[in-house]
């Protein structure tokens, strides 16, 4: 649990301050998740393990927030970052194999067989700051409740819910596509029972990913460090913590 949780941790903190909620209020119409369910989720989650958190996470009071609302904002972060980290560890795979699509695309001659790191560093820095602009938009969006009934996951709310995009079409421009939460609707019609362990199996699968993804991460930069995938991982020159070394000597051309 401290493993993902410390992970989570370099998420963006909320914009707007959020009030606390009286423990009265909190029992009769807000659920909020304590350190005692922490420790029963990390039970469904492994057993063999349990509930594990040396850094003392679960007992933090963020932003001189409540400790519920702290572990609200806790849940939410890992959950973004294990997902992130899923499409992340199939995509360092996919480009390092050089698998694309059959026809052309904007961008194939970046490509090849290449690592995600080296792609990402071949990108324009137009290109950069788009894909920045992009997650912000999601980050932002994620901070909305827009239908009503829907609280913030630091009051309540679901962690890692993300409200959907045609929920409220007014709110947008025009149509965004599929919506984050549950695209293909296979969700909808699902009991708790198989939504509750669909969450469970979420979980495990992004802090896998997690740990996968620095396990790359780390055998590029470092060769050798992760024995496993010495020879496979090639060794790499960029600097995967300072990844927006952008170049504005010359502008950025849009």
């Amino acid at each position: 649990m401290a493993l993902a949780l410390f992970a989570a941790s370099a998420s963006f903190a909320p914009a707007a301050p959020l009030a606390h909620v009286a423990p009265a209020a909190r029992a009769s119409a807000v659920v909020m998740e304590t350190k005692g369910d922490l420790a029963t989720l990390a039970n469904k989650l492994n057993p063999a393990v349990g509930f594990w958190d040396p850094m003392k996470l679960s007992d933090a009071t963020l932003w001189d927030y409540s400790n519920e609302a702290s572990i609200g904002w806790l849940r939410h972060a890992e959950i973004k970052h294990g997902r992130v980290a899923m499409a992340g560890f199939v995509g360092y795979i996919v480009h390092a194999n050089g698998i694309h699509f059959p026809w052309h695309t904007p961008g194939d001659e970046l490509c090849g067989k290449v690592s995600a790191p080296e792609l990402w560093h071949n990108l324009p820095d137009a290109a950069k700051l788009q894909i920045v602009l992009g997650i912000g938009f999601l980050e932002w969006w994620s901070e909305l409740r827009l239908i009503p009934g829907d609280k913030h996951y630091m009051k309540g709310g679901k962690p890692g819910y993300v409200p959907p995009f045609d929920a409220t079409p007014d709110q947008l421009p025009h149509w965004i596509g599929l919506n984050l939460y549950d695209p293909l609707k296979w969700s909808m019609n699902k009991t708790p029972a198989q939504k509750e362990r669909g969450l469970l199996v979420e979980l495990n699968n992004g802090r896998l990913a997690q740990i996968g993804l620095f396990g790359f991460l780390s055998e590029g930069k470092v060769p050798g460090s992760v024995p496993f995938l010495k020879g496979i991982i090639p060794p790499m020159s960029y600097d995967v913590m300072a990844p927006f070394e952008f170049d504005f000597s010359h502008g950025i051309t849009f």
